[in-house]
């Protein structure tokens, strides 16, 4: 100990009186509050969504004066009536859905095999090089990839040169419902991966072995035995790559063309094309209401996988 408190920088001196202000509000240890001061945070952030939705909901319910441009200072359901009544709302909304069905189910075909390989395999080259081309695209960002696959499946893109070397004309590979699907299913893949990867980890070998020893070949060990073991995490991908699907803007936007919308661009169109706020309100409380009920859906369906956090898987 030094013989002169001056001896002790000044931040020191600072920290102790910070701490002494604190030990005379809150007990030693924390008390039984501890917890709930922890998640402070994240009720904060909840708390600003809940607000947000809020206003989102009260503008859903006003109509836009098209001579004035002016909302409505009484609630009305005629947005809601206009979302379910015209052709190109529903149209969207299906697309919407029907491509994150799509979308999840070829993920998780893909993601699987991966997951297994990279999880099983005893080459440590292998599984670095897999952990590397995992983690990679998350430092690129959606939009470049989006318009990376611009440049690889364009008309003068290499697919096309390549398909050129034989002969074959070039083909329209972009600004249709497919590429808008590939596009989704190679940005969703490393979120698949990375939630079945710790699923497959938690999966001893010793029990595809034993599997083996009864005579189950690699297929039935598959099928009987490991993709069962596997369901929580592939029930908590599905659910992940279901809702990231359902909310995508950027790759319907440039894969799509504006011609392949899904809800969230119609949205944004809404809001800043038209300045149609109620009826993007509208659209938004729609998208919610669709992704609440899909996954409620799987919930019920399937329980909650890797989502439940040690709770009651089914």
């Amino acid at each position: 100990m030094r013989k002169y408190r001056t001896s002790y920088p000044v931040s020191w001196r600072v920290m102790d009186v910070a701490e002494a202000a604190f030990a005379s509000v809150w007990p030693r240890g924390g008390g039984k509050y501890t917890p709930y001061l922890m998640l402070a945070p994240a009720i904060l952030l909840v708390g600003t969504l809940a607000v947000g939705l809020l206003y989102i909901g009260d503008a859903s319910l006003r109509t836009l004066d098209r001579t004035t441009f002016l909302f409505s200072d009484y609630w009305t359901l005629e947005n809601y009536q206009r979302a379910f009544t015209e052709s190109f709302t529903l149209t969207i909304v299906w697309r919407s859905l029907l491509g994150a069905v799509i979308v999840t189910v070829a993920t998780l075909i893909f993601a699987f095999p991966y997951a297994y390989v990279m999880v099983r395999t005893s080459n440590q080259f292998v599984r670095k090089f897999l952990l590397i081309a995992l983690f990679l695209p998350f430092f690129i960002g959606q939009v470049v990839r989006a318009y990376g696959w611009l440049i690889i499946l364009g008309s003068e893109g290499f697919v096309n040169d390549a398909l050129g070397l034989v002969g074959v004309d070039p083909i329209r590979l972009l600004f249709n419902y497919y590429a808008v699907l590939f596009g989704l299913v190679q940005y969703m893949l490393p979120f698949g991966v990375l939630m079945l990867a710790p699923a497959m980890t938690a999966i001893p070998e010793e029990i595809e072995a034993a599997a083996g020893s009864l005579g189950a070949n690699w297929l039935r060990t598959m099928w009987h035995v490991v993709i069962p073991m596997a369901k929580p995490g592939i029930i908590g991908a599905g659910l992940v790559v279901l809702t990231l699907s359902l909310t995508d803007f950027a790759t319907p936007a440039i894969l799509g063309g504006g011609s392949q919308d899904f809800i969230a661009n119609a949205i944004y169109d809404q809001f800043f094309r038209t300045s149609d706020q109620g009826f993007g309100s509208s659209l938004t409380i729609i998208l919610i209401a669709i992704g609440s009920m899909a996954v409620g859906f799987v919930f019920m369906v399937f329980g909650a996988g890797t989502l439940a956090l040690g709770g009651d898987r089914k």
